[in-house]
C-alpha cells in the first residue's frame, strides 16, 4: 500500500462521529485505575549507522507499554516537550464513551502544543488481547508506537494454554532523515513519499541490513514450552508478511478479540492489526537457531522499501552451558512474493469469531442502513505556478467515494459538541459513488477527485452494513482501513466488483471475524456490519 494514501484513513475516522455524543452511560464493569505518565522527548538513536534525534515517549524506542485488565480505567498523563504538536491514539480501544480521548488530531481533539499536557481518561471495556497505541500526527507515530496488553479480568484465564510466556513482537519501519522532511516534501510535490530504510523488529532493524548485525532482535526460548508472541503492525503504511522459520504458530486472538484458534507457518498483518499467536517450542534443544522476518505484501505500481527484517529465534540449552550462535545451523523461513494477493485474502478468510455463549458473536442480521464506498486513488490538479511529480504532473490524492478528506484547524467533534460547526464540517458525504462505473476494470480518463470535510451523521443503535471496494483507477491495490472507536464483523470479501445480489447470498453471519482493521483487497471488495453502539458522554 502507498503511503500517501492517509486521507482513506482519515476519511474514515471521521464518517461516524454524529454517534459519539448521545447522553448513555454502559455500566462498566468494576476494576482498578491505571496511571501512566508519558513525557514525549527527543534523544537520539542510531541506525543502520545513521543517528537521529527521534521523538519519543520517556526515553524508549519502541515506547513503553501500556498494561491494563479488561474494566480498568486508565488515565495517561501526556506531556510534550517537543516542538511539534502531538497526540497520542489508543488504535482499537473502544473508547464507549469517551470519544474525545481517541486521539485523531483536529477530529476528536485538538493537538496538544508544546510545553502542554493532556490526560486521556478512558475505561477498557469489554476486551481482552493486543492493541497498540501511536501518535496520530502527521508522521510521528514512526517512532512514537507501543503496545496495549489487555489481560482478562481477575480470576478469568485464556480460552487457550496459557502460556509460559508472553511478548510483544513490533513490527516498525526505520529512516535515515527524519520522516517530518518526507511527508512535508511529498505534499508539497504530491508525489508518492520516500520509502523507509529499514523495517525493524522491537526496533532493530537485523543483519540482513549493511552496519545492523548488532542490532538485531533476539527472542530467546526454553524447549518444550508455550509462548503468546503479542504482534503488533506499528508501520506506517505497509502490511507485512511474517514468519519463524521450521516454526508453526497457532491464531488466538486479532485485534484484541478471541478467534477460532488456526494454525500457520506464516501471516500477514496490515498496519494498525494485532494479533496474538502461540509459539510451541520444539521439545528438545535442536542445535540450530531459526530467523524470524517480516517484509512487505504490496500490490501497487508505485515504489516500497522491498527489504526484510530479521530478528533471530534462539533456545536456551537444558544443560546452561552457552553455545556459541555461530556454531549452529541457522534456518530461514520462506515468505510468499511480495504481491502474493491470493495469500493475503486466503489467510485474511481463516479468521472466525469464537462465537461461544462467553465470547458471542452480535453480528447485525438486519441492516437498518447500507452504505457502499469506493476506496482508492485518485488525483488533484498542481496548483499554478508550481510544478508536481504525481501522475502527468497532477497531485496524488486517496479518496473514498472521490472525497478526499481535508483536515481541519478546529477537531470536529469539539465543534459538534459545542454546536458550533461554522462549516468546519458538512453532513452530505456520498453513501455511494457519484458516478458509477466499472470499478475493477479500465479506469475513467477523469482521476481528479474533490476535496472536503464530510462527514455521515447516524443516529445510535443503528445496525449498518458497508461494502469497501477498491478501484482500478492509477491501479488497483490493498487498502488497510481502520474505523475508530467501533469493532467490526468482516461478513464477506472477494474480488472484481460487488454484486449487490448475489454476494450478499455468501456472507457468513454466524461467526465472522471482528476486528477494528481490515484489508480491502486489491481489485476487490470487503463487507462488514456494525452497530453503532457508541455514544459520547454528555458532560
Amino acid at each position: 500500500m502507498g503511503t500517501f494514501h492517509l486521507p482513506s484513513f482519515a476519511s474514515m475516522s471521521v464518517l461516524l462521529l454524529g454517534l459519539c455524543f448521545l447522553a448513555l452511560l454502559p455500566e462498566f464493569a468494576a476494576g482498578i485505575t491505571r496511571h501512566y505518565t508519558f513525557n514525549i522527548k527527543y534523544h537520539n538513536v542510531t541506525r543502520l549507522c545513521h543517528t537521529r534525534n527521534i521523538i519519543s515517549v520517556n526515553g524508549q524506542f519502541p515506547g513503553p507499554s501500556l498494561v491494563a485488565r479488561e474494566g480498568d480505567r486508565v488515565l495517561i498523563k501526556v506531556t510534550n516537550h517537543v516542538s511539534n504538536n502531538v497526540t497520542i491514539h489508543w488504535h482499537g480501544v473502544r473508547q464507549v464513551t469517551s470519544g474525545w480521548a481517541d486521539g485523531p488530531a483536529y477530529v476528536t481533539q485538538c493537538p496538544i502544543q508544546t510545553g502542554q499536557s493532556y490526560t486521556y481518561n478512558f475505561t477498557i471495556t469489554g476486551q481482552r488481547g493486543t492493541l497498540l497505541w501511536h501518535a496520530h500526527i502527521s508522521w510521528l507515530r514512526s517512532t512514537l508506537y507501543g503496545p496495549i496488553i489487555i489481560l482478562p479480568k481477575r480470576n478469568e484465564s485464556y480460552p487457550f494454554q496459557k502460556p509460559h510466556k508472553e511478548i510483544p513482537i513490533l513490527f516498525g519501519e526505520w529512516f535515515n532523515v527524519d520522516p517530518e522532511a518526507i511527508i512535508s516534501q511529498a505534499l508539497q510535490t504530491g508525489a508518492g513519499p520516500n520509502v523507509s530504510d529499514a523495517y525493524t523488529i522491537n526496533g532493530l532493524p537485523g543483519p540482513l541490513y549493511n552496519c545492523s548485525s548488532k542490532d538485531t532482535y533476539k527472542l530467546k526460548v526454553k524447549p518444550g514450552k508455550t509462548y503468546l508472541l503479542r504482534l503488533i503492525n506499528a508501520a506506517l503504511n505497509d502490511e507485512l508478511f511474517f514468519s519463524i522459520a521450521n516454526h508453526t504458530l497457532t491464531v488466538v486472538e486479532a485485534d484484541a478479540v478471541y478467534v477460532k484458534p488456526f494454525d500457520t507457518d506464516k501471516l500477514l498483518i496490515t498496519p494498525g492489526q494485532t494479533a496474538n499467536v502461540l509459539l510451541r517450542t520444539k521439545p528438545y534443544f535442536p542445535n540450530a537457531t531459526f530467523f524470524m522476518q517480516a517484509r512487505p505484501y504490496f500490490s501497487g505500481m508505485g515504489t516500497i522499501d522491498n527489504s526484510t527484517t530479521a530478528g533471530i529465534l534462539e533456545y536456551k540449552h537444558p544443560s546452561n552451558h552457552s553455545i556459541s550462535s555461530k556454531k549452529l545451523q541457522l534456518y530461514k523461513p520462506t515468505l510468499p512474493s511480495i504481491n502474493d494477493t491470493s495469500f493475503a485474502v486466503n489467510f485474511t478468510r481463516k479468521f472466525r469469531s469464537l462465537a461461544s455463549v462467553k465470547y458471542p458473536a452480535n453480528v447485525p442480521q438486519i441492516v437498518d442502513r447500507k452504505f457502499f464506498f469506493t476506496v482508492g486513488l485518485g488525483s488533484n490538479p498542481c496548483p499554478k505556478n508550481t510544478t508536481c511529480q504525481g501522475p502527468n504532473g497532477t497531485k496524488f490524492s486517496a479518496s473514498v467515494n472521490n472525497v478526499s478528506f481535508v483536515l481541519p484547524s478546529t477537531a470536529i467533534l469539539q465543534s459538534y459538541f459545542f454546536g458550533q460547526n461554522n462549516g468546519v464540517y458538512t453532513t452530505d458525504f456520498p453513501v455511494k459513488p457519484p458516478m458509477p462505473f466499472n470499478y475493477t476494470g479500465t479506469p475513467p480518463n477523469n482521476t481528479n477527485v474533490s476535496n472536503g470535510t464530510r462527514t455521515v451523521l447516524l443516529p445510535f443503535n443503528t445496525s449498518v452494513e458497508l461494502v469497501m471496494q477498491d478501484t482500478s483507477i492509477l491501479g488497483a491495490e490493498s487498502h488497510p482501513l481502520h474505523l475508530h472507536g467501533f469493532n467490526f464483523f468482516v461478513v464477506g470479501l472477494g474480488f472484481g466488483n460487488y454484486d449487490p445480489e448475489k454476494d450478499p447470498m455468501n456472507f457468513n453471519l454466524v461467526d465472522p471475524m471482528e476486528r477494528n482493521t481490515i484489508g480491502v483487497p486489491a481489485g476487490g471488495w470487503v463487507a462488514i456490519r456494525f452497530f453503532t453502539d457508541n455514544p459520547g458522554e454528555q458532560l
